[in-house]
């Protein structure tokens, strides 16, 4: 029988990362992320347990009152509109490493663009003109709020971060500002505008309160893909993500790829902005963001930062926004709760793909 004998270097190379047992991609891709989102809503049973509900119960009434019928899935689809369109456009800024956190802001700028639109010509012009007006005029909104944060980052250097933070709150006031002062309904008592009405109302679909901007925004899930992956401003964009100094050793031009990322973010916020107003709202004043702008950014990162997964990212937190209602409503659990279960599940769905990428990398 023959000796069996290994050198140190033999073992070293038997236990080698070439030869650890590596998932299948998919698996890697799809099921640690699942895994995270479970350890997460886990941790979320434990707070709804410690307010003292049965937290089986609590998810159920959670399901029922965001897919339990023909109005819960109208509401929540209706959520989830605003909440893809603010996904996709951060994932595009993302992807070139530009952190937008001023999608509020952007989405403020829209309505008020798209709105004062609205409000300026519902008289005199049909719908079939109208709405793409104020659909261009929330996206231009959207987009050249961005770009200021665009401009400060280029010409002075400033962080993105903190100057797209800071402009929120400058749309913010100066949308109420407006709804209470030059734009004000003169037939109200309410710091509000005037309302849209006939040719300035989002058009709906199958005689329910689903709109097109519903429609819209699925629509520009493909168009994101394709934008990312299939055209060379996609590459572009992606390859400054990826490395900026090499980017510009390969002769693009960084500054222009980072301020089309942050203008088109912005042109989504926008977008979304202008078609909340027209469909839901009816008027500029206060509440007409649901934190959209802050939510979009769990959105896309859940998401993964790819079209698709933000779908599904977007329809997770619009049934947990909607559920959340009824959950208040039946076991008398804080609405914030939910906001705190959406911060879990975020946070162990990043940390189980970091994981994962580091183990089987």
């Amino acid at each position: 029988m023959d000796e069996i004998t290994s050198s140190p270097n033999e073992l070293i190379t038997t236990t080698s990362p070439s030869h650890r047992f590596r998932p299948p991609r998919l698996v890697r891709l799809i099921g640690a992320p699942i895994l995270g989102g479970i350890v997460g809503l886990l941790l979320g049973a434990v707070l709804i347990m410690l307010a003292g509900a049965d937290p089986l119960a609590a998810y159920q009434t959670m399901l029922a009152g965001a897919f339990g019928g023909p109005r819960q899935l109208t509401e929540t689809t209706l959520k989830v509109g605003p909440l893809l369109l603010m996904g996709l456009g951060l994932t595009i800024a993302f992807r070139c490493k530009v952190w937008n956190i001023g999608g509020e802001g952007q989405y403020f700028m829209g309505a008020l663009a798209g709105a004062g639109i609205g409000l300026l010509l519902q008289d005199s012009l049909p719908a079939v003109v109208l709405i793409p007006l104020m659909l261009l005029a929330g996206v231009l909104g959207g987009a050249l709020w961005a770009g200021i944060a665009a401009f400060l980052k280029l010409r002075f250097g400033l962080n993105e971060i903190i100057t797209t933070l800071m402009l929120n709150y400058i749309a913010e006031f100066t949308l109420l500002y407006l709804a209470r002062e030059p734009l004000k309904d003169p037939d109200s008592f309410l710091p509000q505008s005037a309302q849209l009405v006939g040719a300035a109302r989002m058009p709906t679909l199958f005689d329910s309160r689903i709109h097109i901007g519903v429609l819209l925004a699925l629509l520009l899930v493909p168009a994101v893909y394709v934008l990312l992956w299939q055209t060379p401003l996609g590459f572009r964009l992606r390859a400054i993500g990826s490395s900026q100094s090499v980017s510009r050793y390969a002769g693009m031009n960084v500054a222009l790829g980072l301020s089309l990322a942050l203008l088109l973010s912005g042109a989504f916020a926008g977008l979304a902005g202008v078609i909340e107003v027209s469909a839901l709202h009816t008027r500029l004043k206060d509440g007409i963001s649901g934190n959209y702008g802050f939510t979009g950014i769990l959105v896309a990162l859940l998401g993964r930062l790819h079209p698709v997964g933000v779908v599904f990212a977007a329809i997770f937190f619009a049934a947990l926004s909607i559920g959340a209602q009824t959950m208040h409503s039946v076991y008398g659990l804080p609405i914030a709760l939910a906001q705190v279960i959406q911060g879990l599940v975020v946070l162990f769905v990043l940390a189980a793909d970091a994981l994962a990428r580091r183990i089987w990398r």
